[in-house]
């Protein structure tokens, strides 16, 4: 239980893009300009392209928005831009059948893809629940239909704050009804044998969050459903707070090996998700896109300027990717701290710095002025 290794999931292809199995954990974000505005959604998607997103998400709350998607879609493709495009589709399923035509995938959420048949505020019957359960299959595989026909993906996402009535008074609001709605969506793709889905269970709480994705894995292991998890808090916030609850959230669940793609969502300009989302991933060692920098906190053993130096260290090795460089400010934190990095660089004593490769001592006690100029040296002929 203490080495987890990714879950397995199948490959789902999303366009141009493949997700799940063994590719890497995808960045995507969400374009929050309104779509019947071509010109200012295109501007903002392709600076959401520009800073690292895989999948870029637009709302459409209309036909015509959803039809819109369309030139949306034409204009980027025009200006050289491939990445799939993801519509967000609440409340009606007739909006949903459009924009499949016109997208790579629909997000849906069950919670809210049908109106409830209750008239009054009684408890649902075992018939009744059964009555809107069909109904809202009936619904469902109608867009099931129409994304066959398209080769267009579907996400199965169920929000905590959206579920739907018949699910909340059967399992109340708890991550079982959350865990129910989405299998029951998942049981129906199986009937219909469609298996172009992603799945997403949110929650602005983050430990019900991670809870109840725990719960999911859990019971998709049972009914045999590996298809890959897209990961996010909503509604996270902005600033730190934003990031650590992201960063909780996310990260404990890829630590665990779950999630196949992630979205940061900030209460920020879209694209400040992007560097987020790579961080989280980055500090998981789920998926390395950048050096990693391993540096002591200081103390009263250090005997150089450890913040100075580590800036130093970082932008003479800027032009360097995917390894993982330590600056220690002496030998208690050196060797046995690092034992992960790449290659050391150690305050050994005042104004003296001993460089490492792995845990292996390679040069001793350089002047410190020298010292990163024969780092550079020791990476480039290692």
């Amino acid at each position: 239980m203490y080495n987890s290794q990714r879950r397995k999931s199948i490959e789902v292809r999303i366009g141009n893009l493949r997700l799940g199995g063994d590719n890497p954990v995808r960045v995507q974000s969400m374009v929050n300009t309104d779509t019947n505005d071509v010109k200012k959604s295109v501007n903002q998607a392709v600076r959401i392209i520009e800073a690292g997103a895989e999948l870029v998400r637009f709302t459409a709350r209309s036909i015509r928005e959803s039809q819109n998607l369309g030139l949306i879609r034409k204009e980027l493709r025009k200006r050289g831009y491939t990445t799939p495009l993801v519509a967000d589709i609440h409340f009606n399923p007739a909006i949903a059948e459009v924009a499949a035509q016109y997208v790579e995938k629909v997000r849906i959420n069950p919670g809210n893809f049908v109106k409830s048949i209750k008239k009054n505020n009684s408890g649902y019957t075992d018939e009744e629940f059964e009555q809107e359960r069909l109904l809202m299959k009936e619904k469902f595989v109608n867009l099931l239909n129409v994304c066959k026909k398209h080769d267009t993906a579907i996400r199965i996402g169920v929000n905590h704050g959206s579920l739907s009535e018949r699910m909340m008074n059967r399992y109340g609001d708890t991550p079982f009804g959350m865990v129910e709605s989405c299998l029951e969506a998942l049981r129906i793709c199986r009937e219909e044998n469609f298996e172009k889905i992603v799945v997403s269970l949110k929650s602005s709480n983050t430990a019900l969050m991670i809870n109840s994705v725990r719960m999911l894995v859990a019971r998709m292991d049972k009914e045999a459903f590996h298809y890959p998890l897209h990961l996010g808090v909503t509604e996270a916030g902005d600033g730190e707070d934003g990031r650590i609850k992201s960063a909780i959230g996310i990260g404990s669940l890829l630590v665990d090996g779950i999630g196949d793609t992630i979205r940061v969502s900030l209460s920020e300009n879209p694209e400040n998700e992007i560097p987020v989302a790579f961080g989280i991933l980055q500090a998981t060692r789920t998926r390395i896109t950048k050096n990693e920098y391993i540096a002591c906190p200081s103390c009263g053993r250090t005997l150089f300027d450890l913040q100075t130096t580590l800036k130093k260290v970082k932008e003479a090795t800027s032009h360097l990717k995917n390894l993982k460089i330590a600056v220690m400010g002496c030998i208690v934190n050196g060797p046995g701290e690092m034992a992960d990095a790449d290659y050391g660089y150690v305050g050994t004593g005042r104004g003296k710095i001993s460089l490492y490769k792995g845990k292996e001592l390679m040069l001793k006690n350089i002047p410190e002025e020298k010292a990163v100029e024969k780092l550079l040296e020791l990476i480039d002929i290692s």
